[in-house]
């Protein structure tokens, strides 16, 4: 079969694998969506391998893709077949933990005690590619009511947004300020707007803020066009600001603006990856008695919840994807995506 493979420096390749077989324990995916995260673009653009990233594992090539959607088409021995069956619908939690601590048992392999043994698409072989091998216990079986395409994002980018929600535990009288509207971003637009909170969604890209009003966001910002955004918060919120925010753009600039927007009692999620922010811990924490949250992703049962509300509350995230492509078209899609100036692609491998 073939599969990508993320070579770093803005560079990959289509290359040849044998077609994987199960081990007692695992299952053979037939991959129908692989989504494209913007995670991808940290291993796409690495100078060294995925160890630079924090992430363990050995640096090697491995196929690309840890949004992984698919059907069951052969089990191992010991799998039990009253849980999985060929032919049944899933997603993939893409974490590989020891399966048996305090994390793992509760669906949290990425926070495993012993550290995490796989991050599939990253350190393991992932998804853009017709088949996947990955243990039984990453399984999470998906609605006929939702599509292949859903089924993926959920995998990822609209479980991170999900995860980062259910942490702040949002009441649907409540404001919301969301930067960053990438997948993660307009997911959570998307989820929150739809339990009747009031949502402020920020980008720089007025494309990406037209997507987050069609999504249910009450109120768009640019902040490259208005002159202090923690005002104009404010000035939506009757000079109070927002009960909640989420930071899912990494930008330092912004994560600061989500902390200073709050209200007195607020509650500041941090999602997206990497670099810094300056706090000034008196003024915009202790003394507005402001909780700060860091939200990794999603636990197992958490994307079983994702996929639930979704399919009950008929959210439309399939609209989440602006571009389609062939495994074949890899090098055209992932030069696209590097320019992080539209939405969300998905990758049909079969």
């Amino acid at each position: 079969m073939k599969g990508i493979v993320f070579l770093g420096q803005h560079n990959l390749e289509i290359q040849e694998f044998e077609d994987p077989t199960p081990g007692p324990d695992e299952v053979i995916l037939e991959i129908k969506a692989s989504g494209m995260c913007g995670s991808d673009l940290k291993v796409y653009r690495a100078v060294d391998g995925p160890s630079s990233l924090g992430l363990g594992g050995e640096d090697k090539q491995v196929i690309a893709g840890h949004e992984p959607c698919g059907t069951i088409v052969e089990l191992g021995k010991n799998v039990n077949k009253n849980n999985f069956k060929k032919n049944m619908n899933v997603m993939q939690h893409h974490y590989k933990g020891c399966g048996t601590c305090v994390h793992c048992s509760t669906g949290w392999q990425q926070l495993c005690v012993d550290g995490v043994k796989e991050v599939y698409g990253v350190t393991g072989h992932g998804a853009h590619a017709k088949y996947m091998k990955c243990p039984a216990d990453t399984l999470v079986k998906l609605r006929e009511d939702i599509s292949f395409k859903s089924g993926a994002a959920i995998s990822c980018g609209t479980g991170t947004a999900w995860g980062a929600i259910d942490r702040l535990c949002l009441r649907s009288h409540e404001t919301l300020a969301v930067f960053g509207l990438g997948p993660v971003g307009l997911s959570a637009v998307m989820i929150a707007s739809s339990m009747g909170v009031n949502v402020i969604a920020l980008d720089t890209n007025q494309q990406r803020l037209d997507r987050a009003k069609s999504f249910g966001a009450g109120n768009i910002l640019n902040p490259m066009k208005i002159d202090n955004v923690v005002d104009a918060i404010k000035d939506l919120t009757n000079g109070l600001g927002a009960h909640s925010s989420i930071d899912a753009s990494s930008s330092s600039e912004a994560r600061s603006q989500s902390i200073k927007c709050l209200r007195t009692w607020g509650k500041a999620c941090f999602v997206g990856e990497g670099g810094n922010v300056d706090i000034d811990v008196s003024n915009d924490l202790l003394r507005r008695q402001i909780t700060l949250i860091g939200s990794w992703t999603f636990s197992k049962h958490g994307q079983y919840a994702c996929s639930e509300y979704v399919a009950e509350k008929k959210l439309k995230v399939d609209e989440l994807f602006t571009h389609e492509w062939k495994l074949e078209q890899a090098k055209e899609a992932y030069e696209l995506f590097d320019k992080q100036s539209d939405g969300k692609g998905v990758i049909y491998p079969s």
